[in-house]
């Protein structure tokens, strides 16, 4: 059966610890989907407890990434190996609310371009992670819904679903850390192309540490952030830019990184 949901969790070293997140998730998504677990390389200590998965449910896969190390290469890689024609996009530390995958996929498939999970609108709400963090994407989440009206109060949240075709077509340009979800934001409110929003409930991850490298991923999510202002543009002007992408160099693979830059960023 076609899957009409692909969600694409990228992981790096999770161990055992993907097993409660795919637990959960499997039994949540009710649509037929296909589950990517995005890696970047094959002895990444994550595949042996998805391949013990995807032995009972055929819906799990491990996926080699082969664009370069990284979530944002891992998210990329993972869309356009995606089968279905809505990609949800979420994490593998349980911050993410697994009922509303099939929740968000439903609103794609009624027509928006991107469905966020919004932390800000009313009902949402975040629990924890780090002070200045949160202060700067909900300044950021705000000021874009209300000045460039791009259609969600939570821009930089990872958790949301796209129209895979409109993914493909305006291509993702963005080669570090989260801010996909940001760029695709900002790419559909340029085509005047619908967003919507739904309210979750972002818990903190359970175990660990995280990590907010501002220096290093803070100039990513200003230039989609000013981006989203800009006037309209056609279909054409941002299907030539995704070409020109394209037909630049292949990304090449960096040395291994360790685990901070799989920490949600925004």
């Amino acid at each position: 059966m076609t899957p009409r949901v692909s969600v694409i969790v990228p992981v790096y070293n999770e161990g055992e610890a993907i097993l409660r997140c795919l637990e959960r998730m499997l039994r949540e998504t009710l649509l037929p989907a296909e589950v990517l677990i995005v890696h970047d390389m094959p002895e990444d200590i994550t595949v042996p407890y998805v391949e013990q998965i995807a032995r009972t449910d055929p819906r799990v896969r491990a996926v080699l990434n082969t664009y370069g190390r990284g979530p944002a290469n891992a998210i990329r890689f993972g869309i356009d190996v995606a089968l279905a024609p809505v990609v949800v996009v979420t994490m593998a530390d349980g911050c993410d609310d697994p009922r509303q995958i099939d929740e968000l996929a439903r609103l794609v498939d009624r027509g928006v371009v991107v469905a966020a999970a919004s932390r800000y609108m009313p009902g949402g709400q975040q629990v924890g992670g780090p002070r200045l963090k949160r202060m700067m994407s909900r300044w950021a989440g705000r000021s874009l819904y209300t000045f460039a009206r791009v259609g969600t109060r939570d821009a930089t949240n990872s958790f949301k679903a796209y129209d895979t075709a409109f993914v493909r077509e305006v291509g993702i340009e963005s080669r570090t850390g989260f801010e996909i979800g940001l760029e695709l934001t900002a790419k559909a409110n340029r085509l005047r192309l619908p967003v919507a929003e739904i309210p979750t409930i972002w818990l903190d991850r359970p175990l660990g540490e995280s990590h907010f490298d501002l220096g290093r991923f803070l100039p990513g999510y200003l230039r989609w952030y000013f981006f989203a202002y800009g006037r309209r543009l056609s279909r054409e002007r941002l299907a030539a830019r995704a070409a020109g992408l394209r037909s630049s160099a292949t990304p090449t693979p960096r040395a291994p990184q360790d685990s901070t830059e799989y920490e949600k960023t925004a």
